[in-house]
């Protein structure tokens, strides 16, 4: 992994200004947030460049604004939330650069905090526009990235200031950095991948990526039944793109090149229709599915045999769910492998990374996610780590 610089390698930063890029994009209702947890992931770093006398500006987007101010997307929304999880006060600053904020840095003493507004109501920022960047870099002393959730952007906050002042990944940044290193970048083998999901056409690039890279891919979801298709399995109404059938077929070809196991579910789980507690839902082989049923979730002697596999396993990626595990009881082979996969990384034999928003609420379901390595909560920007691209806002810090 290329190195970049943390919060360990600064040094004396009592009044200098630091402007620090977090995701404070929150799920809003009557007025608050439902959910705090990527404020309570920029805590960390953000209390410790107060508590060292640095004066920290905040740089957050809220919304899609599309270039233009919104009444109803301005970080305002959020300060109270932010305040109640640092336990600090918290000055808003209505702009991002300009008069306004020299004058607001002025009135900040060293330690404070200052909230600058959503930096998407400037259309410099999705454009990452340089004159844009150095307006608002002027304000600062150094740039801390902690957004990793964002770090797929090449905008002006996630990659445009790490140009113009001395960049630094922050403490969730350099955790998550650390964590996807020891998962795809120099992971001890061998690696199982679980890729899940509905549409094989969503994750292409990351099958594709994945297959020279892990020793084990183990398919879940509506994707495979495309798989299953692809190999003359009769999946009923399932969930299926058949038009994929032989993009699945030359995935299958690369991996057997690459020396990679591809696992297919031979039990599942199938019902005449896709409700709770279905009157039909049975279990049998994947030969066995009726034309006028569909494939809802891995059965139980195949979800044993991935238990198996994790087991002689030291490193797993997981992302998107096994079955259909929002109704149950098609959750049943997500949360067994989850379980599964909690127990070895606590028994210290297995690697657990796992990351996207479906696969977060999947392990939740399993009460697995504390027991994981690590989880990443960016949707986007950990998909497009799982197909091998190079993500801006990282490639700018290690520049």
């Amino acid at each position: 992994m290329s190195s970049f610089k943390t919060l360990d390698d600064l040094g004396d930063i009592a009044g200098k200004v630091a402007l620090v890029r977090v995701d404070l994009n929150l799920p809003m209702k009557d007025g608050s947030a439902t959910d705090v947890t990527r404020v309570e992931a920029v805590r960390p770093t953000v209390l410790e460049l107060a508590d060292r006398g640095s004066k920290v500006l905040l740089l957050a987007h809220f919304g899609r604004p599309g270039g233009q101010r919104h009444s109803t997307m301005s970080t305002s929304f959020v300060q109270g939330d932010v305040e109640d999880v640092f336990g600090r006060e918290i000055m808003f600053i209505p702009e991002v650069a300009g008069p306004v904020v020299e004058q607001s840095v002025g009135i900040l003493r060293d330690g404070d905090i200052g909230l600058l507004d959503n930096v998407r109501f400037w259309p410099g920022e999705e454009a990452n526009d340089a004159a844009f960047a150095a307006g608002i870099a002027v304000h600062g002393d150094f740039y801390v990235n902690d957004a990793f959730s964002a770090a797929h952007r090449a905008h002006a906050t996630t990659e445009g200031l790490a140009h113009r002042l001395p960049a630094y990944a922050g403490r969730a940044m350099e955790k998550e950095l650390k964590a996807l290193d020891a998962a795809l970048g120099n992971p001890e083998t061998p690696v199982a991948a679980v890729v899940g999901g509905a549409k094989v056409s969503t994750k292409l690039a990351v099958l594709e990526h994945l297959v020279g890279k892990v020793q084990h891919l183990i398919i879940g979801g509506g994707m495979a039944n495309t798989f299953l298709a692809a190999r003359g399995v009769d999946v009923g109404k399932s969930l299926c793109e058949h038009d994929l059938v032989d993009t699945a077929n030359a995935i299958m070809d690369k991996a057997d090149h690459a020396g990679c196991t591809v696992h297919l579910p031979y039990d599942v789980v199938v019902a005449e229709e896709f409700v709770a507690h279905p009157s039909t839902v049975r279990t049998c082989n994947v030969h066995e599915v009726g034309a006028d049923e569909m494939i809802l979730d891995i059965g139980p002697q195949a979800t044993e045999a991935l238990g198996d596999v994790l087991k002689t396993c030291r490193t797993l990626v997981w992302n998107g769910p096994l079955g259909a595990f929002e109704t149950e009881p098609f959750d049943t082979a997500t949360v067994a492998l989850a379980k599964t996969a909690a127990a070895l990384t606590q028994d210290g034999s297995l690697i657990s990374v796992a990351g996207g928003g479906d696969t977060v609420a999947a392990l939740n379901c399993a009460d697995a996610t504390e027991d994981f390595t690590y989880i990443s909560t960016a949707g986007g920007a950990f998909l497009e780590w799982m197909e091998g691209r190079e993500l801006p806002g990282v490639a700018a810090l290690t520049a």
